[in-house]
């Protein structure tokens, strides 16, 4: 059952703010996302034809009736007036079957049966295409509420260094124009959280456009017990990923389906040449007025059946068999070029994975190293400072070499999460993040 749009998931107390995992955020993506619903709708679709290509393999019946009235105002004789008027009416039951059509409609059903797999094959490549959206989407926010919490942090640090700043200029060891930097320094650190909480919001709202929640639910999503854990994990081999997904992926799968139904098209453009043997058969009778015999009686004596054959031989069809054939087999040619151009896609799509992966990771580890040691710097400028041995710009230096490094660490560690995931799920396994 196609699930209702624009659902608004219930919370459990009043002002409980759930917190969606990426799991949940998938599951609910995939039952409310239109596009999904609409690919659900082709599938059943396709089902219909298999269903009615199914069916030409049986005769066809159908049953008319004919009626007519008459009039002759001028008919002259010895006739009373009624028999001016007549009535004419007719009765038949007929059927129809192919019995041959060089095997046309065996193959009409392979071909309806294949494209109702790839219908359902499209709708798992839209599937995963929503995961993958809703995966880059989770990290980001992931990322960007952690860069909150740097944020908020530096802003503290900035607090306490004018505060310390204001202490040092009323005895006299700082200049007004270093505290009016210090004071600066507060606002653009104020200014920068304000701008990556707009972020995060905006995020979120996206997140809920992907999820189609009502504007104004209240979206969080659920913090992962180690991200740092997570992004050091191990990194699957570009080749053990592509030979799954080369197998697995609804994309590559589809696309081989593809050749199957080229194939399948020239069979079908071939019968053309065939001949073509058909039943045909029916039962009828007729009744008419004014010629003295009632209704029944002309039912039962006007009763008449007919069988026949049919076979009908192609001999010169204006070149429109060769055509169909001609076309069908550059046909198989484009789809045989697209199993190619998918398999050669997959392969540079998983290498892009593999190469950004093992990049971030080697990246974050460096990160870790640059975060400990300028934060390290920064307390002990921070403390000499705070004594009168350093001054503002050594201070802001070493705080600037803090944020590139604090920044470089959660750039590379997200970004090293989002490629091993994706890794992951072409390999063939579910996207989470716990």
């Amino acid at each position: 059952m196609i699930g209702a749009l624009f659902l608004t998931p219930a919370i459990a107390f009043a002002g409980e703010v759930k917190q969606w995992t990426l799991k949940e955020c998938i599951d609910y993506a995939i039952k409310n996302n239109i596009k999904i619903q609409t690919g659900i709708l082709s599938v059943a679709s396709t089902k219909e034809d298999v269903k009615e290509a199914s069916a030409s393999l049986f005769p066809s019946l159908s049953f008319s009736t004919t009626h007519q009235a008459g009039y002759q105002p001028f008919l002259s004789g010895d006739k009373s007036q009624t028999d001016k008027g007549s009535y004419a009416g007719d009765y038949g039951l007929n059927a129809t079957w192919t019995v041959w059509n060089g095997n046309k409609n065996h193959n009409n059903i392979k071909l309806q049966k294949i494209t109702s797999q790839q219908a359902n094959l499209s709708l798992e490549e839209n599937v995963n295409s929503i995961q993958e959206q809703i995966v880059q989407l989770y990290v980001q926010i992931l990322y960007v509420s952690e860069a909150v919490d740097v944020n908020a942090q530096i802003l503290e640090i900035s607090k306490q260094n004018a505060a310390r700043g204001k202490e040092m200029y009323d005895v006299g060891s700082l200049s007004k124009a270093d505290l009016a930097q210090l004071d600066a320094q507060v606002a653009t650190d104020e200014y920068n959280l304000v701008n990556i909480k707009g972020e995060l919001e905006d995020y979120k709202l996206q997140m809920k456009n992907l999820l189609r929640l009502n504007y104004d639910y209240v979206f969080d999503i659920a913090l992962p017990s180690s991200t740092d854990e997570q992004a050091l994990g191990v990194i699957p081999s570009a080749k053990e990923v592509l030979d799954n997904a080369l197998s697995l992926r609804p994309e590559m799968q589809n696309a081989k389906l593809g050749v199957e139904a080229s194939n399948l098209d020239i069979e079908i453009a071939k019968a053309g040449y065939s001949p073509t043997i058909s039943l045909s058969g029916g039962v009828g009778t007729n009744t008419l007025t004014g010629i003295g015999q009632n209704w029944a009686n002309q039912m039962k004596s006007n009763f008449n059946g007919s069988l026949g054959v049919t076979l009908s031989i192609p001999i010169f069809d204006n070149r429109s068999t060769k055509t169909a054939i001609n076309k069908a087999k550059m046909g198989l040619q484009q789809s045989e070029l697209e199993v190619a151009d998918a398999q050669s896609n997959l392969a540079l799509t998983i290498q892009g994975f593999w190469i950004n992966a093992m990049t971030n990771q080697q990246r974050f580890r460096s990160a870790q190293v640059s975060v400990s040691s300028a934060k390290e710097s920064y307390g002990l400028l921070s403390e000499q400072f705070r004594l009168g041995l350093k001054n503002i710009v050594e201070l802001t230096n070493a705080k600037t070499v803090l944020l590139n490094a604090q920044q470089s660490r959660l750039e590379s560690k997200y970004m090293t999460i989002l490629y091993l995931q994706l890794l992951n799920f072409y390999k063939g396994e579910e996207m989470n993040l716990i």
